[in-house]
């Protein structure tokens, strides 16, 4: 039993090793600050851990781990709405094309967002899924991802004009 139990950590350890970081930019577009994103990671990464066997047999572990970490965050959202506060911006938070001037305007503006729309903008323009991952990555029909992301796009277009940035979202 303690060799299986150690060669499942070292895998669950190989895992963390390769997703860590694409996680952690998802967390931080949807908390919104480093230390939110980083607690955000780490609960979702407790949970995978507890379901190791689950996510390890999962066609796509990544994004069964993603999934996770947007039930975290409504889970959090619900329970208690959190300020968020825009510090430090991690490398490549905003997509590209964006001044990195900007990216404290675009990160304000998307901090704005309500939940939903936020995760569909997230999921949809920075990890660049289809909408059918994206729905089910958020838990949702394909319309509701297509509307949420285009009322989110809708609010970053009208925070940008205000803001002076030149572009937001493209059509997809």
């Amino acid at each position: 039993m303690g060799a299986q139990k150690t060669a499942r950590d070292e895998e669950f350890r190989a895992f963390v090793g390769s997703a860590w970081t694409r996680l952690f930019r998802t967390a931080y577009l949807l908390a919104g600050d480093r230390h939110g994103a980083e607690d955000l990671v780490q609960q979702a990464l407790e949970r995978a851990y507890v379901a190791w066997g689950r996510v390890r047999a999962a066609d796509d572990p990544p994004a069964y781990v993603r999934r996770i970490l947007i039930n975290e965050h409504a889970r959090r959202f619900r329970r208690r709405p959190a300020e968020h506060l825009v510090h430090d911006v991690p490398e490549r938070a905003a997509p590209a094309g964006v001044d990195p001037d900007d990216r404290a305007v675009l990160l304000a503006a998307l901090d704005g967002l309500p939940p939903r729309q936020r995760q569909a903008v997230v999921l949809r323009y920075w990890e660049d899924l289809t909408e059918t991952q994206t729905a089910a990555a958020m838990g949702c029909s394909v319309g509701t991802v297509k509307s949420q992301a285009a009322r989110g796009l809708a609010k970053l277009r009208a925070a940008s004009s205000h803001n002076g940035l030149t572009s937001i979202g493209g059509g997809r």
